[in-house]
């Protein structure tokens, strides 16, 4: 099974950017999927001190062929088209007997599911909020924001390594929640 790193809402911050990939390279992962809100900083959260569209998409580009990605309700028309990567508006990926349903969380999040046979996975990000919750019919997930975590938690991922789910800090790489399949 591939290792994969998902990760949302960077907001166009380049540092973040760059150490997203630098955890990408050090967990020795196969794919990045992001669950949108890429570029744009939207206009009720403050600018990332680092703010740098262009910069955040040359530090992506080299991995364009192993990213996945979802849109978010900051993701423009024009972001699309500068991204050298698509961006779907919902996409699924089927581990063994069960779904991944990939969405950035504006439509359909924790409070607000799709439809999904029991014990799917739902990942989604736009609360800035890192969390694993198991529920009664799905898991959650949310690797909270790269550049602009809220609620006190630290910048964040989640790395699968074809087993478990590691919410983890991008600021050091610790893990700080688990959910094993």
């Amino acid at each position: 099974m591939e290792k994969i790193i998902f990760a949302s809402d960077l907001h166009g911050a380049r540092e973040d950017a760059a150490r997203l990939i630098t955890w990408f390279t050090l967990e020795k992962a196969d794919r990045i999927v992001l669950l949108g809100d890429i570029l744009y900083h939207g206009a009720r959260n403050p600018l990332p001190p680092d703010y740098s569209p262009r910069e955040t998409i040359a530090i992506l580009e080299p991995y364009a062929d192993r990213i996945l990605c979802v849109r978010g309700n900051c993701d423009s028309d024009v972001d699309k088209m500068v991204l050298p990567f698509p961006v779907f508006d919902y996409a699924v990926i089927a581990i063994e007997d069960r779904f991944i349903h990939l969405t950035h969380g504006d439509k359909y999040g924790e409070d607000a599911p799709p439809p999904m046979k029991k014990g799917d996975i739902l990942m989604s990000g736009h609360t800035h909020v890192a969390k694993l919750s198991v529920k009664e019919d799905y898991v959650y997930m949310n690797p909270g924001s790269v550049g602009i975590p809220k609620e006190k938690t630290p910048p964040s991922y989640i790395l699968f390594d074809g087993k478990t789910f590691h919410l983890k800090s991008l600021l050091n790489g610790q893990a700080y929640d688990t959910f094993a399949l």
